[in-house]
């Protein structure tokens, strides 16, 4: 039985890592479910305040990294509010209509739609936005994913 429980823990963390590249995962809740089932399964005993406190600042710094890195990287490519808006709304929907190819062509035609429909902007300068979201969609995916490393490191130093 303790096999199995591993084998879920790792798969949790697992699906937190995919959520990288789909970004439709929260990525946050399976690791925290991870440490979770590892605290139901095995003991809480060594998941103490100090470990739920260090890993709480670390959930607060996904969260921070994913808004800021969107909103850092479409607004030095020129980007609006609206294009901000397109770009999380693409990279929602487009994985969905776009098999594969839609966490990348989503949040970059949202962006670029929302440009041209709210802002009035010419292509171009459209296109130049989208790639900004896209920009930001993978300074974001690289900062959670060293961040989620970190979580994941810091859980197999307290419980091994």
């Amino acid at each position: 039985m303790e096999l199995l429980y591993w084998i879920l823990i790792i798969g949790l963390f697992v699906v937190a890592f995919i959520g990288l590249v789909f970004p439709i995962i929260p990525s946050v809740f399976f690791i925290v479910g991870a440490f979770l089932l590892y605290g139901f399964a095995f003991s809480f005993a060594s998941l103490n305040i100090w470990f739920w406190l260090f890993q709480g600042v670390f959930v607060l710094l996904l969260f921070i990294a994913d808004y800021l890195a969107n909103i850092i990287s479409v607004k030095k490519f020129g980007g609006s509010n609206a294009s901000i808006w397109g770009s999380t709304i693409g990279i929602i929907i487009g994985p969905f209509v776009i098999p594969v190819a839609g966490f990348i062509l989503g949040p970059f035609l949202g962006a670029i739609i929302a440009e041209i429909l709210v802002k009035k902007q010419d292509i171009k300068t459209s296109i130049k936005i989208g790639v900004g979201s896209v920009v930001g969609l993978f300074s974001s995916a690289i900062v959670k994913g060293i961040v989620q490393a970190i979580m994941i490191i810091y859980f197999f130093i307290v419980v091994l």
